[in-house]
């Protein structure tokens, strides 16, 4: 998760629970992308305001760049 163009998410709440949301959500935006990547879905995801179909593929850039094997 070092890709300078999608920083960690981070929590400024004091709320232990509460800092563990960024890291269960990039966990779970992960693993929707490897569903969606084994069922041949597209995700439904906004992006600059726009609802679009976003196609994943066995080897989806966004997941190489937060994996670090790119």
């Amino acid at each position: 998760m070092s890709n300078p163009e999608h920083p960690a998410p981070v929590s400024n709440l004091a709320d232990d629970d509460m800092q563990a949301i960024p890291r269960a959500l990039v966990r779970a935006a992960r693993r929707a992308r490897e569903i969606a990547a084994q069922t041949g879905t597209p995700l439904i995801i906004s992006r600059a305001g726009q609802v679009v179909e976003y196609p994943v593929t066995d080897r989806d850039p966004e997941q190489a760049d937060s994996d670090g094997s790119r």
